[in-house]
């Protein structure tokens, strides 16, 4: 990989970062560079911080029409944000640019058919044309590309990824495990029969955590990303994300003031861990026996959910909670108001399972054996560098 930069990038709600990849010493194995940039998006011009995304049914609909039509606000949006990628490319190629890169970028959203656009994304804008102007703006600075952008990847499938070729991963050395990423947004991810299967190539027969809402309407990344938890707390106690943001209150010091008592804490954690005892539920009987209906679903045109599905009667090795969510269970007062008393509810849950039976029950009993926190923080731009260059390979 001499001959040119390898960068993964991850592109979250309101920043984007990105690494330079490089060989890590076991086989098959990568790791982080020394070369890292993040730009926020409010700090290019043009940045609208005022700015309304379309509402998802609406995107949905448009999508499913092919007649995507975009606001002025949406493009105006789109120009930063591709500004902002540019910028990160920019700093990681430094006073070498003579040297060609290779760029796996990771986004959230609905993609385009050719893979190189964002057709839905729930709070940004869409950028229909995202990696065609990224490419053509950088080639203004003369960065030359080893091989074009082949697609805008799922920050979720990289978070698998950079499990799997890490050399910290957690996936590593499994067959069967499951991955929870709670950061701005919730990303899963899963290997099952020793292979990295995305959830779009699973989406007959297992839903992503944002596409599943309880009885009250609220999806589940509300409750399983650190950006969710902050706005529950906000609901709860009067306040709004900026001026949460301004005093610095966020998922970590919220769960301090829940140790300390503060009742509208408290009352966000009740919430979350019920939501995410759930979730981390259903997706063990949904592996195991297939889908029990237990949610509803945010686009209210999803097709229902298969019973029967390749991978039935599989039990997970591993339940992996990364990113800030996985910080959060990890810390002294998370572990004491979310994960002691998640841990506890689950392992009810699985004790009194009408689905699981007693193979099951005793795989998965207590459940604190079966659950691992992530601590590779950078796994979304990890996982993107290593699918460019796993493609690259293939060429």
């Amino acid at each position: 990989m001499q001959e040119f930069i390898l960068i993964g990038i991850d592109g979250g709600a309101t920043k984007i970062s990105a690494w330079e990849i490089v060989p890590a010493t076991a086989e098959q194995s990568f790791e982080l560079g020394q070369l890292h940039a993040t730009v926020s998006y409010y700090e290019i011009p043009g940045f609208l911080s005022d700015f309304t995304a379309v509402p998802i049914q609406d995107q949905l609909n448009q999508r499913t029409k092919n007649s995507i039509q975009l606001t002025p606000q949406e493009e105006q949006q789109s120009a930063v944000y591709i500004e902002a990628c540019a910028r990160v490319i920019e700093q990681i190629t430094g006073a070498d640019q003579q040297k060609p890169i290779l760029v796996g970028l990771g986004m959230p959203g609905l993609k385009t058919g050719d893979g190189r656009g964002i057709e839905v994304l729930a709070n940004g804008p869409r950028m229909i044309h995202y990696a065609d102007h990224l490419e053509q703006r950088l080639r203004l600075k003369n960065i030359q590309f080893i091989q074009k952008i082949s697609h805008i990847g799922s920050d979720a499938d990289y978070c698998g990824i950079g499990e799997n070729y890490a050399a910290r991963g957690l996936f590593r050395d499994v067959n069967d495990a499951y991955y929870l990423g709670g950061g701005t947004g919730v990303a899963d991810a899963m290997k099952l029969g020793g292979v990295l299967i995305p959830f779009d190539q699973a989406k007959t027969w297992i839903a992503k955590s944002w596409e599943l809402k309880n009885s009250d309407g609220e999806s589940m990344e509300k409750f399983a990303s650190a950006g969710g938890i902050q706005r529950l707390y906000g609901e709860i106690c009067g306040r709004s994300t900026e001026e949460l943001n301004a005093d610095q209150i966020y998922p970590l010091q919220i769960a301090s003031l829940a140790r300390k008592g503060d009742t509208d804490a408290q009352k966000t954690f009740d919430r979350v861990r019920l939501h995410l005892q759930d979730l981390l539920f259903e997706r063990i009987t949904t592996l195991y026996a297939g889908w029990q209906g237990l949610f509803q679903f945010v686009n209210e045109n999803r097709p229902s959910l298969l019973l029967q599905h390749p991978y039935l009667g599989k039990l997970l090795e591993r339940i992996i909670v990364g990113q800030r969510l996985g910080e959060l269970l990890d810390s002294p007062a998370g572990k004491i108001v979310l994960a002691d008393p998640l841990y506890q509810g689950l392992n009810a849950l699985i004790s009194e399972s009408t689905v699981l039976d007693r193979r099951a029950k005793d795989h998965y009993l207590p459940i604190e054996k079966r659950m691992y926190t992530s601590k590779l923080r950078e796994a979304p731009a990890l996982g993107a560098g290593i699918d460019a260059y796993l493609n690259w390979k293939k060429m």
